[in-house]
């Protein structure tokens, strides 16, 4: 049998679709910028990309190319034309890095934001549509009409939901495209109205500084236009997942909040995550523990901690994540490594 992976929302795979569309780009690339012929057939391409991009995800605002979610983060972080910045205490390693100083929200048990209208008043509120980590879905239809109303603009980090579910309302989208299997380092920044944005570059409209990148965008639009008829799928995947984890000892990290069906977190008490990453690599399964972005160290989740377990806790705590190649098989692959492992830490600590 060959490996398995369950690490699809640190990136998944390129899709055939997107692949052919990347190749073509290469092809037939120059410099979108260029006003000779080849220029401006790759200008065409462009906006033919940015357009199906749009058409895809229901879009109706602008649309900023970028070189992933991170950076399209913090062009919204560093330009939102209001005074403050308030992030949510769960967001993303790039929020957080780009919202340094930023005064943090509070979430409840589950990792949903306390959002109040006085928290939107002349700020950029950054809110993450669906956590990396525990796959938990924000309330954003609740919360961002008390926003707008006090004066403030909302951030929603979609890169995890873009192409799984629908956009929120919000005045500022980011997304990325190796989330949802189109290449790396291609992303966008959606924008409701670019008066609420700060230009800051010399390219996109005066948006973002460097040269577009025409395959990537061709990739970036073929991989939505792929469809997503995996996720009913995926979504039968995470609920078997779920009972035989809990099943077999371990605990599902917020079970009974909405989740997207494509991420899933779980504990496996006694059993350091840095120790049960190792051993399903050698059994042949790729997982994670936290984020991509900081996975490497295995350090304490702040997503957790925000949603108040303990560190010792966190630290049991490992991700497991579905694609489109994601089948029955490999679920029920990584259920018997997972109930092996346990089991052999029950009888070590007998």
């Amino acid at each position: 049998m060959g490996r398995i992976y369950l690490d699809h929302a640190a990136t998944t795979p390129l899709l055939p679709a997107a692949r052919a569309a990347v190749a073509e780009g290469l092809i037939r690339w120059a410099n979108p910028s260029s006003p000779h012929a080849e220029g401006r057939a790759a200008r065409a391409a462009l906006e033919d990309a940015r357009r199906r991009i749009c058409a895809s995800l229901g879009w109706e605002g602008e649309l900023i190319f970028t070189s992933g979610a991170s950076e399209a983060i913090a062009i919204a972080m560093a330009g939102a034309r209001v005074e403050r910045r308030i992030v949510a205490a769960t967001e993303h390693d790039a929020v957080l890095r780009a919202g340094a100083g930023a005064d943090i929200l509070k979430v409840d048990g589950h990792g949903r934001a306390l959002v109040t209208r006085h928290n939107g008043a002349d700020a950029l509120v950054a809110v993450q549509h669906v956590n990396n980590e525990s796959g938990v879905i924000q309330p954003i239809a609740d919360f961002a009409p008390l926003i707008g109303a006090a004066g403030g603009l909302l951030l929603a980090d979609c890169a995890q939901s873009a192409g799984k579910l629908p956009l929120p309302e919000a005045d500022f989208v980011a997304i990325s495209a190796h989330k949802l299997g189109g290449p790396p380092g291609i992303g966008a920044l959606l924008v409701r109205d670019l008066d609420t944005l700060v230009p800051a570059g010399g390219q996109e409209r005066g948006y973002r500084g460097g040269t577009e990148n025409l395959p990537a965008a061709l990739g970036f639009a073929a991989a939505l236009e792929s469809g997503r008829s995996w996720l009913s799928r995926a979504g039968e995947l995470r609920d078997h997942l779920d009972k035989a984890i809990a099943a077999a000892g371990g605990e599902v990290v917020a079970r009974d909040a909405p989740r997207v069906a494509s991420i899933a977190s779980y504990r496996m008490p006694g059993v350091p995550a840095a120790s049960q990453l190792i051993q399903f690599d050698m059994a042949g399964i790729a997982v994670s523990a936290g984020s991509a972005c900081s996975s490497g160290s295995v350090r304490p989740s702040h997503v957790l901690a925000a949603m108040g377990w303990s560190e010792a806790a966190a630290r049991e705590v490992v991700r497991v994540s579905f694609g489109p190649s994601t089948t029955r098989a490999d679920i029920y692959a990584f259920v018997a490594a997972w109930t092996r492992l346990a089991q052999d830490a029950r009888t070590r600590a007998a």
